[in-house]
């Protein structure tokens, strides 16, 4: 991948090289939790997928193991280690968590999910109090600090021509695709991409598309009405697009900033309003708000991980019991 002039005479890329440098020759050390880990990041600032990948990987995983994901919780309201649920069941509201951790531990029964801004912290938490058996590191992909086993990079079409920050919106330069395990190319289905690069690399759908109330109902008839969209993503225009795909009839679309906390929302009561899970879970509960909510597809990525983890984490387990026998 070349470096273009721009970036070339970036600051912030001999300071993201420098950091890489250093973790790649082990002279910055990273803690190692004694289970699996899997990471799920991006190269870009705003959305790619990854919390709705981290769903997706968890809701299979959890089926044989107790996963827990491990976030920094931005935005929250508290510091240091907090338990948001334990194996679905939910320990604290979204401004104490953060908001994505929050709609995580929401949607995903028998997950557990952990915050802490110091992730090696966090995680031992989650190893020696949870007993978790699978770690899950959402936006780890620039956290060097824990050992992963297995790093999936999120790609937009988009980040192959952007540069970095603060002319563009990567975090590192492409040529940091060298240090995942698997490529996930996102947003497939508004229009589908391909790279050829010599490592892994997937394709990710979203499918299944559905409208939900605020307790998460189906709500079929909304199609057929007009509606006001609105969200508070990293990439607000993805929301939008999918919308007008999808045939609603969208008759104002409102922008917010990230993370945004909705405080001074605003909402007529003769109108209609669409969102988004991770904007849904910061509202009281309006009877005239839904929002967007789908299944992911992301063929073969599952069996990759069943073949680098699940394998190992057996494989450890049963040296385990041997050696305390």
């Amino acid at each position: 991948m070349e470096v273009n002039l721009l970036d070339l005479l970036n600051p912030y890329l001999w300071a993201v090289n420098l950091r890489n440098f250093l973790y790649d020759r082990n002279v910055l050390k990273v803690c190692k939790l004694g289970v699996p880990v899997i990471s799920v990041g991006n190269l870009s600032v705003g959305g790619t997928g990854k919390s709705s990948l981290v769903r997706y990987i968890s809701e299979y995983l959890s089926k044989k193991f107790h996963v827990c994901i491990l976030s920094r919780g931005y935005g929250r309201k508290t510091k240091g280690t907090l338990l948001v649920s334990y194996k679905g069941e939910l320990k604290v509201g979204w401004e104490e968590a953060g908001d994505e951790p929050f709609m995580l531990a929401k949607v995903l029964k028998g997950v557990s999910v952990v915050v802490d801004e110091i992730r090696c912290r966090g995680g031992f938490y989650a190893v020696e109090k949870l007993r978790a058996e699978i770690l899950i590191l959402d936006d780890g992909f620039q956290h060097r600090r824990i050992y992963r086993d297995f790093d999936i990079l999120l790609l937009k079409k988009e980040d192959l021509k952007d540069h970095l920050l603060p002319y563009g919106r990567l975090r590192e330069p492409l040529s940091s695709l060298f240090r995942a395990d698997a490529i996930v190319l996102s947003y497939q289905e508004l229009n589908e991409w391909d790279i050829k690069l010599e490592k892994p690399v997937f394709k990710l759908y979203r499918k299944n598309w559905r409208i939900l109330d605020g307790e998460g109902n189906p709500v079929h008839e909304l199609k057929n009405l007009e509606v006001i969209a609105f969200a508070g993503l990293g990439d607000n225009e993805q929301f939008f697009k999918t919308l007008d795909n999808l045939g609603i009839k969208v008759i104002k679309k409102i922008s917010f900033r990230d993370h945004y906390d909705y405080k001074d929302l605003k909402l007529s009561q003769d109108k209609l309003y669409i969102t988004t899970l991770k904007d849904i879970v910061k509202l009281p509960s309006y009877k005239n708000v839904y929002y967007l909510d789908y299944s992911l597809d992301v063929p073969g990525l599952i069996e990759l991980l069943e073949n680098a983890i699940i394998r190992r984490h057996r494989a450890g387990s049963s040296a385990g019991r041997a050696t305390d026998s």
